[in-house]
């Protein structure tokens, strides 16, 4: 299964994913951390994928995409955006608003 192939499965198969920098208890950079605080503040119950962890995923996320930074967040298969998008769409409700929606 090519790393591409594995991105896809792992998007299917959870409702909220964010590809990130650490974990949601650890996060490894800022942005990474104000992701996760965002989804908490939603209620979300969402899956997370460490990019530290494997540089393939890291790359492969960003191809997956075509975005250039992580963190990552897909809803409902969806690519969102990253840390900036997800600030914006908090700050004007459509965050929440997503996150009921896909649980």
């Amino acid at each position: 299964m090519s790393i591409q192939e594995i991105i896809k499965q792992q998007i299917e198969q959870n409702n909220i994913i964010i590809f990130m920098k650490g974990t949601p208890d650890f996060p490894q950079c800022g942005f990474s951390s104000n992701a996760i605080n965002l989804l908490k503040k939603c209620g979300a119950k969402f899956a997370s994928v460490n990019v530290l962890e494997n540089p393939e995923i890291r790359q492969g996320i960003k191809e997956y995409s075509n975005w250039p930074t992580i963190p990552q967040l897909y809803v409902n298969g969806e690519f969102i955006g990253g840390n900036d998008i997800m600030v914006e769409m908090f700050e004007n409700g459509e965050l929440q608003a997503l996150v009921q929606e896909a649980q």
